[in-house]
C-alpha cells in the first residue's frame, strides 16, 4: 500500500495521506479531510515524498507521451548551452541516485533571455524533442500562436492543437495565447508534463500568474528577450517558472549569429515656441511637487499624484501640465525633420519608425506617405502590410507600440526610435527588429532622436 495519494483537482494537488505526515507547500483541507497544495508545486511534493522514502501513488498527471519525433534544426553554440543550463538547473546539489529518480526525470525549471532573432522557438522545440511528454506552448498574441503551431506542425508531424484565434483545440501538442490558458488551466492543469511560456514577462501580469499556478506541468520553460520587470513582478515568474538560468547579450552574438550593430543618438533642438511650452509646462509641474513634497521616485509617487487628481484640482493641473510637457518633447517639429534626413540617407534600406503615440505614428505617415500600424490598425491590413514589407514592396513603415513584441516582423537593416519610454525591454525589442543577420553582411543600424535639454535625455539613459 503506498503511503500517500496524489491527484489533480482543478488547479490543485490533493495529497491523501496520514495525518501526522508533514508535507511542504500544503494545507489542511477540512472538508476533504486531505492536505492541497497549488498544482505548481506538484515536483516539489514528489521530490519531498522521494527524499523521505514514501511511497506514493501519483494519478495526478494524464499527459502523455509523445511518439518519437525529431527536429531538423541543429542548435547552435549557444543555443545548446542555454539548453543545457535549462536541463541542469535543478539538479544542482541533487546526488544522482535522486536525480535519476522518477520525479527528477521531468523536473526542469527556469528562464532563458536571449536576443530577439537568436532562436528562442528553436530552444524550445529541441526541449520538447528530448522530453518527449505532452506540451502546451503559451503566448502573447496571434502571430505569435501561429508561428508556434507552423513550426510545430513542420517539425514534428503530429497534430498540434490550438486555443486562441477562434480556436478551443487540445492536443498533446498544444498552443494557447495567455488569455486562453488563463481561462482553462484549472482544466487543463494535469494535461502537460511540459509548459513553454513564450515571452515570459508577461506572466508577472496579476491574471496572468493564475496559469502556470494551476499548472502541474513539472518542466516549465520561460523564453525572453528581457526578464527583469520594472515592477518587480519577475520575482514572481521565478517562483511559478524558475529564475533565469542562461542570459546571452546581443553583444555576444552581433557578427556571426546576428547582425553586427551601430547604435547613433541624434539631439535635436525643440523650436522657441516648443521650448517655451515645454518650460511654461514643466515649471507648473515642478512647482506643484515642491509645494505637495511629492519626490517623484517611484512609480508609487506618481500614482500618489494620480489619486490626488480626482479631488486636487492643482494635482490635476499638473498632472496635464506634465503630460503636456511629454508630447512636446516626444513629438517636437525637429524629430520631423530628422528623420526626413534619415529616411533620404537609407533610401535603398528596409527602415521601421517606433514613436510612443498614435498621433505622430498617423501624423508622420501622411506626411511621409509610410504605411502605419498601431492597436487600431485591424489584423488583416496588419499582416497584408507586413507581408508587402517583407516582399520588399514597402521599404519603410512606421509604428507605435505593436510591434515591440510577439508579432512576426520581416528583416528590417534600420530602426529609427523617435520617442519611447524608459523601459530597457522595449529598446531592447525595438533593436532586436533590425539584428537578424543580412545576406550581404551589412551592420544593422539604429537611431535614437532625442530632444536636447529635456527630460527625454534621463529616458534616454535610463533605457540604456
Amino acid at each position: 500500500m503506498p503511503d500517500a495519494t496524489l491527484t489533480f483537482e482543478e488547479g490543485t494537488i490533493r495529497v491523501e495521506a496520514d495525518p501526522g505526515l508533514s508535507l511542504p507547500h500544503t494545507e489542511a483541507d477540512t472538508r476533504s479531510k486531505t492536505r492541497r497544495a497549488p498544482a505548481f508545486r506538484y515536483a516539489d511534493l514528489r521530490e519531498a515524498l522521494d527524499r523521505r522514502g514514501i511511497s506514493a501513488d501519483d494519478r495526478v498527471l494524464d499527459a502523455p507521451d509523445l511518439p518519437e519525433i525529431a527536429s531538423d534544426y541543429e542548435l547552435r553554440a549557444y543555443q545548446r548551452d542555454a539548453l543545457s543550463a535549462w536541463e541542469e538547473a535543478n539538479r544542482r546539489g541533487v546526488p544522482a541516485s535522486e536525480a535519476s529518480g522518477g520525479s527528477q526525470r521531468l523536473r526542469r525549471w527556469g528562464v532563458l533571455e536571449l536576443p530577439t532573432g537568436s532562436g528562442k522557438t528553436v530552444i524550445g522545440l529541441k526541449a520538447i524533442e528530448d522530453l518527449r511528454t505532452a506540451t502546451l506552448v503559451v503566448v502573447p498574441t496571434i502571430d505569435l500562436l501561429e508561428q508556434w503551431r507552423r513550426e510545430l506542425e513542420a517539425e514534428f508531424g503530429v497534430p498540434v492543437g490550438q486555443l486562441g484565434g477562434g480556436e478551443q483545440t487540445v492536443e498533446a501538442l498544444t498552443v494557447s495565447t495567455y488569455d486562453s490558458a488563463y481561462l482553462r488551466a484549472d482544466e487543463l492543469g494535469d494535461r502537460f508534463g511540459l509548459a513553454i511560456f513564450d515571452e515570459v514577462h508577461h506572466l508577472g501580469g496579476e491574471g496572468y500568474r493564475d496559469i502556470a499556478r494551476l499548472l502541474a506541468a513539472p518542466a516549465r520553460m520561460g523564453l525572453t528577450a528581457t526578464f527583469e520587470r520594472p515592477d518587480g513582478a519577475h520575482e514572481v515568474v521565478a517562483e511559478l517558472v524558475g529564475g533565469k538560468v542562461y542570459a546571452i547579450d546581443p553583444d555576444e552574438l552581433a557578427g556571426e549569429h546576428l547582425a553586427p550593430y551601430d547604435i547613433k543618438r541624434l539631439e535635436v533642438e525643440l523650436t522657441d515656441d516648443e521650448r517655451r511650452r515645454y518650460e511654461d509646462a514643466n515649471e507648473v509641474f515642478t512647482n506643484y511637487l515642491a509645494k505637495s513634497n511629492i519626490q517623484m521616485r517611484s512609480g508609487s509617487d506618481y500614482q500618489e499624484l494620480v489619486k490626488r487628481s480626482g479631488s486636487d484640482p492643482e494635482a490635476r493641473e499638473a498632472l496635464l501640465a506634465k503630460q503636456q510637457a511629454r508630447e512636446i518633447m516626444l513629438n517636437s517639429e525637429a524629430k520631423v525633420q530628422a528623420l526626413q534626413s534619415i529616411l533620404a540617407d537609407h533610401r535603398d534600406d528596409r527602415v521601421i519608425v517606433f514613436t510612443a503615440h498614435n498621433d505622430l505614428v498617423y501624423r508622420l505617415s501622411e506626411r511621409f506617405l509610410l504605411p502605419a500600424l498601431t492597436h487600431q490598425t485591424a489584423t488583416a491590413e496588419r499582416r497584408e502590410i507586413l507581408s508587402r514589407f517583407r516582399e520588399g514592396e514597402y521599404s519603410r513603415i512606421v509604428t507605435s507600440n505593436v510591434l515591440d513584441e510577439g508579432v512576426d516582423v520581416p528583416d528590417a537593416t534600420v530602426a529609427v526610435v523617435l520617442s519611447g519610454s524608459g523601459s530597457e525591454r522595449e529598446f531592447t525589442q525595438r533593436l532586436g527588429r533590425v539584428l537578424r543577420p543580412k545576406d550581404d553582411g551589412r551592420p544593422a543600424l539604429l537611431y535614437e532622436v532625442v530632444s536636447a535639454e529635456t527630460a527625454e535625455e534621463r529616458v534616454a539613459e535610463r533605457r540604456r
